[in-house]
């Protein structure tokens, strides 16, 4: 049964939030009432199951790997109510046309992703896709440097937080990336990111 109009809600927030689990909890809520439910992931995201999405704690949803909104295309379902879409920041802003387009079918879409990559800044096409959404769902991980509340991912190699100028798109978990705040965050080589107020806040000594 196809709803009354369009919608869509972006899920978003650092990496270790629960971003995929809760992507997860409204399309099985929607299963159970009884909608059209196709998931589609990034094929880039190969951590934990080809076939699936998989949240960090391990619950999974079928879904099919596509390599860009094209592929989509050729594997939507017209019968589909409830889209779910995995991983959103790896897509081109082609993939904003193509929600607007399934709201006017009256498709419920659901996104999840990174809203700030590595450095801190708008990933891919998620700012415009907040914009456009009737419901934005941020969430918060645990800094695991100081344990408050956490909205930045950190990259590391080696160990050591990535320099700025390393490569926006690297896939990992764990071993790659932590949760943290925005004061234990660390970008090294980001020059020219704070000149407006240098003038305005002394250094005390």
């Amino acid at each position: 049964m196809k709803h009354d109009s369009g919608r869509i809600e972006v899920i978003c927030g650092s990496m270790f939030s629960g971003k995929t689990e809760e992507l997860i909890r409204r399309l099985r809520r929607a299963e159970i009432a009884r909608q059209r439910v196709q998931v589609f992931k990034h094929k880039i995201d190969n951590r934990y199951h080809v076939t699936q999405i998989k949240s960090h704690n391990g619950q999974g949803f079928e879904a099919i790997p596509v390599e860009d909104v094209d592929d989509i295309i050729a594997h939507l379902d017209p019968s589909a109510t409830v889209i779910g879409i995995d991983e959103a920041q790896f897509f081109d802003n082609r993939i904003v046309d193509l929600v607007v387009e399934l709201t006017q079918h009256h498709v419920r879409v659901i996104l999840s992703g990174l809203d700030m990559d590595f450095r801190g800044e708008p990933f891919g096409p998620m700012p415009h896709l907040m914009t456009i959404a009737e419901e934005i769902i941020k969430l918060h991980a645990i800094c695991m440097i100081c344990g408050n509340e956490a909205s930045h991912t950190q990259r590391l190699i080696d160990g050591k937080p990535a320099d700025y100028d390393d490569p926006v798109i690297m896939v990992g978990a764990s071993e790659v990336y932590e949760a943290r705040c925005r004061n234990c965050h660390e970008v090294p080589r980001r020059n020219g990111r704070h000149y407006l107020l240098k003038n305005t806040y002394q250094v005390q000594t």
